[in-house]
């Protein structure tokens, strides 16, 4: 190999190098720029607050709460970002607190209750505390439409969607503005 040859080669593994250095001392730079991929679970359940937000900042009780009070009855999926506590889109701020479904101030300390997995006879129960009461009910299964929810979710891998029944809703005394009654999928009253 001939001189002219040797630093033809020496200069190429040097420019080689050069950008070998550079390109690692971007990445971390790159890569502290690009937000961490969140998982489809941790999508679901910023899906879901920011649901369980919107119908709370639609809904208005006879006499309404400085501070709103959101309480969390049952097993849960989808309530890790609820429990951090929020704030609505109007600044009003949310608590929120999980109690168990036989708690028996749940009609006087919360303005509303995210229903998780209970049997039927701790929803039977809970729903006789709640009658009479201005209380908004949100279960996290949609099947429990039909025996006293007011608003039911509806979490699919894509979207998150609500039914709403609307008997459920008149009895209630806390009034929903009719837009997001249009949004939602209308459950008739159970027979």
């Amino acid at each position: 190999m001939t001189a002219v040859e040797r630093e033809k080669v020496g200069s190429k593994d040097c420019r080689h190098y050069l950008l070998a250095v550079l390109l690692w001392l971007l990445s971390p730079v790159v890569l502290a720029q690009d937000p961490p991929t969140a998982t489809r679970a941790d999508q679901r359940a910023e899906a879901v607050t920011q649901v369980v937000l919107g119908i709370l900042s639609y809904a208005r009780w006879p006499v309404e709460p400085t501070q709103l009070q959101l309480c969390i009855v049952g097993p849960t999926q989808y309530t890790d970002n609820l429990v951090k506590g929020t704030t609505q889109a109007t600044g009003r701020p949310v608590t929120v607190q999980r109690v168990l479904a036989d708690y028996p101030s749940i009609a006087t300390d919360c303005n509303a209750v995210y229903i998780g997995n209970l049997s039927s006879e701790e929803r039977a129960r809970l729903f006789a505390s709640l009658i009479g009461k201005p209380v908004l009910s949100i279960s996290e299964g949609g099947d429990q439409c039909t025996v006293g929810s007011l608003f039911c979710l509806r979490v699919g891998d894509e979207q998150v969607s609500f039914d709403v029944n609307l008997d459920s809703v008149a009895r209630s005394g806390v009034r929903i503005h009719p837009s997001v009654l249009q949004l939602s999928r209308r459950r008739p009253a159970a027979p």
